[in-house]
């Protein structure tokens, strides 16, 4: 596509590709923002609404088994409608169940509202496909990394900031059971504010919008010839290991600290917000990674690269599940969700390679990938037979398995593709 820039400078915001590259990972972030702000507070309303283990496995199912399909449905929304028309109006529908959720009174309300809130998930396809139209073959991965990780960073400053929103509202003397309604006020008004943005200062592509370049959807018929590639069902598997661990581990630190090493909720909130913020640097160091191992090795490189992470992902997960201290639980918590994050960007370092005709569509079936893992990892931590530990020793073996998996997978090039430009990068 003529347009796209071979180079990226974080530092600027000049020209509609890196004012379209900050917008749409500041939209992710928001929508993860008001995705998980609630997990963090779930101490608190894990006992106003008498909550039990099998009931919150249940919440944390629905929030991130609601966003499998929406993924599906968003993949094909930006191949047709664009990525600006999409972003806006997932916006402005996602923030109805953000700001309403606070009506919920008792189980099964609150369940409801939970997956619905989920569907904002399904703005990770349109940062991705966004990123794609705007950016070189050669620097793909790396702008896909940065914005899908600083748009998962929205996960752990939520977790950091909305204890804190919590408790500025019950020092004005609400009490918790208000304060924690009342705190998703916030990301739901930041959601509209980025809906604004998204519409008045994004494209859909370098040269302008679908309707101004002759886009017609006559152009978008879906090709389902990809489902019988393995390459796509490898690297779904592998963003269901790593993203969808991802997620599990938002919905559950607060809680696994609170129980298992007794902590507040603030600092329960704390520590598990500083697993997100690693997203600031670790997934875009993988889709970095990714772009000058493909230079330098191919395609079959991106693959041994993306193997390799995943393999010390669940080493790390292993590890974190003896962990008997929680200092010997932060260790070896940073060392997983690191090699996680950088398996998150090694993944779209990828995707956008494996059907060139079909980005948003297989950008679509990944991403639901990395919900689908997040939805059967929910099943262990409902479990009443089952502890927190047992469940993440288990994930730990499984990402291990799908290292392997990916290991023996041959990612090549699709036979009509053209080869990557050199590019230049800077994103110090």
């Amino acid at each position: 596509m003529e347009n796209q820039l071979a180079k990226l400078n974080i530092f600027t915001v000049k020209g509609v590709q890196m004012r379209t590259f900050h917008i749409t990972w500041l939209m992710f972030f928001v929508c993860f923002f008001g995705w998980f702000g609630l997990a963090p507070l779930m101490p608190t309303i894990r006992t106003e609404l008498a909550l039990t283990k099998a009931q919150i496995g249940n919440i944390m199912i629905g929030s991130v088994g609601s966003t499998i399909l929406a993924r599906l449905i968003i993949g094909r929304l930006c191949d047709s409608w664009g990525p600006r028309k999409t972003a806006v109006r997932l916006l402005l529908a996602g923030s109805l169940p953000v700001f309403l959720v606070g009506l919920a009174n008792d189980y099964t309300t609150f369940l409801l509202f939970r997956m619905a809130i989920g569907i904002i998930g399904a703005s990770f396809v349109i940062t991705q496909f966004h990123t794609s139209m705007m950016f070189a073959p050669g620097i793909k991965g790396t702008a896909n990394a940065v914005t899908g990780g600083w748009g998962n960073l929205g996960g752990g400053v939520t977790n950091m900031v909305m204890p804190l929103i919590f408790a500025a509202i019950v020092g004005f003397g609400y009490s918790p059971a208000q304060a924690w309604r009342y705190a998703m006020i916030v990301p739901g008004v930041m959601m509209l504010f980025i809906a604004w943005l998204y519409y008045k200062y994004t494209t859909d592509t370098p040269n302008g919008n679908y309707t101004e370049i002759g886009h017609t959807t006559k152009n978008t018929k879906t090709d389902w010839s990809i489902l019988a590639d393995w390459r796509v069902w490898a690297l779904t598997m592998a963003y269901a290991m790593c993203f969808g661990m991802e997620v599990t581990f938002d919905n559950v630190a607060s809680l696994h600290f609170v129980d298992t090493f007794k902590l507040s909720q603030s600092s329960a909130g704390f520590w598990a917000g500083i697993f997100g913020f690693m997203n600031i640097f670790a997934r875009a160091l993988g889709g970095w990674v990714s772009d000058k191992v493909g230079k330098k090795y191919g395609m079959r490189g991106k693959g041994l690269l993306l193997a390799g992470v995943l393999l010390l992902e669940g080493l790390g997960l292993l590890l974190f599940a003896q962990a008997g201290t929680l200092m010997a639980a932060i260790s070896a918590m940073l060392t997983f969700a690191l090699f996680l994050k950088m398996s998150n960007g090694a993944t779209y370092g990828i995707v956008p390679f494996v059907n060139q005709k079909n980005v948003g569509l297989v950008s679509g079936i990944v991403g639901a990938g990395g919900n689908l893992g997040g939805m059967l990892f929910g099943f262990l931590f409902k479990s009443s037979t089952i502890t927190y530990g047992e469940a993440f020793t288990y994930i730990g073996y499984t990402v291990v398995a799908v290292a392997v998996i990916v290991l023996i997978t041959r990612f090549k090039r699709e036979p009509e593709g053209v080869a990557q430009p050199a590019a230049s990068v800077s994103i110090a």
